[in-house]
């Protein structure tokens, strides 16, 4: 998943401090998890197959059984605060997704759900450098939004198909927005950005284009 914010203030942390922070950005090394290994390995899963298709995304999508805004819920309910992310990915041994969480405890958090069935089989506490963690930085990007990742997601999923990705993007723009990537029945992928703040969507410029095509 992306998490352009995070990464963002990791880069500086590495670049101020000559490499020694330690730079961890949701699910890299150093994450401690809150279950042990043993048991996230031992859960059962619905077992959701994924037609094979060429268009993976599409496949993916069609084979989830629970939506973004559901997954979120799952999420918000295991470690409230809130998300800032959520992606569909096929992991091993089955179709999951991973829900990121900005928790009331100032602490990141990645949820991992079945796709089948909304059981959260695995939660783990992420780490980053400095700027305690990139909190304060995403505290800032939301300060003043009447959207979240969720509303995001159903405002994009009203138009555009199903939703397979959301992230709280700030990359070449002067605020950040939600990114959300659909897929429509017929297989095509589309990729929006919903404004925070207005709840505007739009499709997001490709290379080369300035502005996108409102919806």
């Amino acid at each position: 998943m992306k998490r352009n914010i995070v990464i963002a203030s990791v880069a500086a942390a590495a670049l101020i401090g000559g490499g020694a922070a330690t730079a961890v950005a949701f699910g890299g090394s150093g994450a401690s998890d809150t279950s042990s290994a043993a048991a996230a390995s031992s859960t059962p899963r619905s077992g959701v197959s994924v037609p094979d298709d060429d268009n993976e995304d599409a496949r993916e999508a069609k084979a989830a059984t629970v939506s973004a805004p559901q997954a979120a819920a799952a999420a918000l309910k295991a470690t409230p605060g809130t998300v800032t992310g959520i992606d569909l990915d096929q992991d091993r041994p089955g179709l999951v997704w991973e829900v990121d969480v900005l928790g009331k405890d100032n602490k990141w958090h990645e949820v991992t759900l079945d796709a089948g069935n909304a059981k959260v089989l695995n939660q783990r506490v992420e780490h980053e450098g400095d700027d305690d963690h990139g909190v304060a930085r995403a505290r800032a990007e939301l300060k003043g939004a009447s959207v979240g990742a969720v509303a995001a997601a159903e405002k994009a999923a009203a138009s555009y198909g199903t939703v397979t990705s959301v992230d709280l993007d700030d990359d070449h723009r002067g605020s950040a927005v939600w990114e959300v990537e659909t897929v429509t029945k017929d297989g095509k992928e589309h990729k929006l950005n919903v404004d925070p703040r207005s709840g505007k969507v739009s499709v997001a410029p490709r290379d080369g284009d300035a502005d996108g095509d409102d919806d």
